[in-house]
């Protein structure tokens, strides 16, 4: 019972769900008032006096054997016959429930469970350590996820905005195309074949340089950013000027994006190698400058 009230009582989403699926109306009464279900009481209490009862004092070794008992006692007591009424529970069951009986659905009911998640700034929801991604839209906002052995939906004000295959991975992701903002959806363009190809072209320098951000990084993926930005300088510079910059980048060690940047912004990549590149004017001498004397 999802909210217990007298007169418009609100039932569980799993019980919601298998009434849907099964066709069947659902009236749910409220906690501890045995009175709003008298039939289903007295149901339960012939049960516990006609079967239950009469196999107290055996014992059994298998689920099988229970259920064979039970089976045996459950037809004799829908053949005993009522006390005030005609027939008993076998011909009730044929003349009225039988023919209203409609056949089950092909497919079994996925059982579910629910949990709320808030989505992330990366546009994915966190499930058992694995990060599931939703429309990107959603950030910030509170989804519904509906759970099942091989499946995560994501609902959003009572519609699904994404599905995915359960996966356990732990701290991996599983992301839709569709679900990425413009600007990331444009990484999924390249591979580490096609950035490295791309440096060739530009040069020996630049290829070295693509490659160190392959390496470098615990995946190939995380460079990807770095390499597009290397494409943006060259395109801002010309290749010639990208080319040796990641020269001049690779003299000093440090292959970075922002190195490279920096270098082309100060124009050191059109000195030749060998030129020092000019050290910083000398600082002004204050009380906070010590100077290499006082570390002797």
């Amino acid at each position: 019972m999802a909210r217990p009230d007298r007169y418009e009582p609100t039932s569980h989403r799993l019980l919601e769900e298998l009434s849907v699926h099964y066709g069947l109306p659902v009236m749910p009464a409220r906690p501890a008032k045995p009175r709003d279900k008298p039939k289903v009481e007295v149901g339960v209490q012939v049960v516990e006096r006609w079967i239950l009862a009469r196999l107290r004092h055996q014992t059994f070794f298998s689920l099988a054997a229970l259920n064979r008992a039970i089976a045996t006692l459950l037809e004799d007591l829908n053949q005993r016959a009522f006390k005030k009424l005609p027939g008993n529970r076998a011909s009730a069951f044929a003349e009225l429930d039988r023919p209203a009986l409609r056949p089950l659905p092909a497919a079994r009911m996925a059982i579910a469970r629910f949990k709320s998640a808030r989505v992330n700034i990366d546009y994915h929801v966190e499930l058992d350590g694995h990060y599931y991604s939703v429309p990107h839209a959603l950030v910030g906002e509170v989804v519904e996820l509906r759970i099942t052995a091989t499946a995560v939906e994501v609902l959003h004000g009572n519609k699904r905005v994404a599905a995915h295959a359960l996966s356990g991975r732990k701290g991996a992701h599983t992301t839709t195309p569709e679900h990425m903002p413009a600007s990331h959806r444009a990484h999924l363009q390249w591979t580490p074949a096609k950035l490295i190809a791309w440096g060739e072209r530009m040069g020996a320098a630049t290829a070295a340089v693509v490659r160190w951000q392959m390496e470098h990084r615990a995946h190939p993926e995380q460079g990807y950013r770095s390499c597009l930005g290397l494409m943006r300088l060259g395109r801002e510079y010309g290749a010639d000027r990208l080319e040796a910059a990641c020269a001049r980048a690779q003299s000093i060690r440090s292959p970075s994006y922002k190195s490279i940047a920096s270098i082309l912004s100060c124009g050191l990549d059109q000195r030749p190698l060998e030129t020092p590149i000019p050290m910083q004017a000398s600082l002004p001498l204050h009380e906070n400058v010590r100077g290499p004397g006082y570390y002797h």
